[in-house]
């Protein structure tokens, strides 16, 4: 398994590999009752792949919080179609579980250009990086 720990943004880059066939957080979930009314939840399949991403991830250093772009090339072990939206949800919520961003609001996340679904039959994963962005328009402020 290639799994680089993810070091602080010092380098002003980090790459992370999860060699595991990506996962949707919103095709995969399952309804229950909560104290009486129907509650939507992760399904069973969603939360063994996001504890697995935090073991792989396996990240102990200070959560980015400067803003940066983040690019995630999923790898599809099948050609069938899939939302990039959606797995770009899956890893955000991942990555910032995981300890490796403090957030994934438009302050930290500015960006996620260059993510992409790509085909990979015998190597399905997910390849991350975070690339702070110098001069970021703060148009908040």
């Amino acid at each position: 398994m290639d799994i680089k720990r993810a070091p602080r943004l010092e380098d002003r880059k980090v790459k992370i590999i999860i060699p595991l066939i990506p996962i949707t957080k919103k095709n995969h979930q399952q309804i229950i009752q909560v104290h009486g009314r129907p509650c939507v939840i992760p399904s069973k399949q969603y939360r063994q792949y996001e504890k697995d991403c935090l073991v792989l991830i396996g990240y102990h250093g200070e959560a980015i919080n400067v803003p940066c772009n983040i690019k995630a090339v999923f790898y599809m072990p099948t050609r069938r179609r899939c939302d990039l939206v959606n797995l770009q949800e899956a890893i955000l919520d991942i990555l910032v579980r995981a300890g490796v961003i403090e957030d994934d609001n438009y302050r930290v996340v500015t960006s996620m250009n260059g993510s992409e679904v790509r085909y990979d039959k015998e190597n399905p994963r997910t390849e991350i990086e975070i690339e702070e962005i110098e001069n970021p328009a703060k148009w908040w402020e």
